[in-house]
């Protein structure tokens, strides 16, 4: 695996409910959680969209950037969606269909519900997917950021998540969210379904990261931090294995 030193990001486009009229969009605070961490292990990242361009933030996402506020409790969180240079890149992502996995050492899907209206149509997104994992590369996802792994299929025709362990939001989390009748189907279920081997936290809402080899996903947003960690360490291990002389593995 040649190291870039770059990670991919995936973000939707869809800022509406198909079934009801709640916003919806990227879970802002799994992105910047993620971003921090990647960015002070030295690495650069690529925002991307199934279809490109602007990327809508859930408005809900936001409550916990004001409350914060309000408590006088200003983290990265409130920061970065004050940097405009930061939140210009929501306005202009790249296509899902135009990034290259030689270009980048990993791939993370953020959440936010409106991913499940684009993620798993994404045949783009899917294909890319398939080529992070087959080239030997990291494939991570968190919340409702797994909808993007649904349709993913290897050279073999077997899904990705075939046998692997994994995570995502939980029905009971849905259900605690007040969104089990708006959401277009059962994440958790859907994941099984696919063979996937599905495990949550005892509580919901708890902390929760799986690594199953090149893939780690997250439970829910209070994941975010352990999963970002997660990658950038199995992005150091790829790299000492990468600088190993040849000759070893001969």
């Amino acid at each position: 695996m040649i190291v870039t030193s770059k990670i991919l990001i995936i973000v939707t486009n869809s800022d509406l409910f198909e079934k009801v009229g709640y916003r919806t969009g990227l879970w802002l605070s799994e992105l910047v959680e993620f971003w921090d961490i990647a960015e002070e292990a030295g690495y650069k990242m690529d925002i991307a969209s199934p279809s490109g361009g602007k990327t809508p933030l859930d408005p809900e996402s936001l409550l916990i950037t004001e409350m914060g506020d309000a408590i006088g409790l200003r983290g990265s969180l409130s920061r970065r969606y004050e940097d405009k240079g930061f939140m210009s890149r929501l306005d202009n992502t790249l296509k899902v269909s135009d990034a290259d996995p030689a270009g980048y050492d990993a791939i993370y899907m953020t959440g936010g519900h409106g991913v499940m209206f684009d993620f798993p149509k994404s045949a783009s997104l899917a294909e890319l997917t398939a080529g992070f994992y087959e080239a030997g590369k990291i494939v991570s996802a968190a919340c409702h950021g797994p909808c993007g792994l649904l349709e993913v299929k290897l050279s073999d025709g077997t899904y990705l998540i075939n046998g692997k362990q994994i995570t995502g939001f939980s029905w009971k989390e849905e259900k605690l969210a007040n969104r089990d009748e708006a959401v277009p189907f059962n994440l958790e279920e859907e994941l099984q379904k696919r063979g996937g081997r599905y495990s949550k936290a005892m509580m919901p809402f708890g902390s929760h990261v799986v690594e199953d080899g090149l893939l780690i996903t997250a439970q829910n947003p209070k994941s975010t931090k352990n999963l970002g960690q997660a990658v950038i360490k199995k992005l150091k291990e790829l790299k000492e294995i990468d600088s190993l002389p040849k000759e070893m593995f001969l």
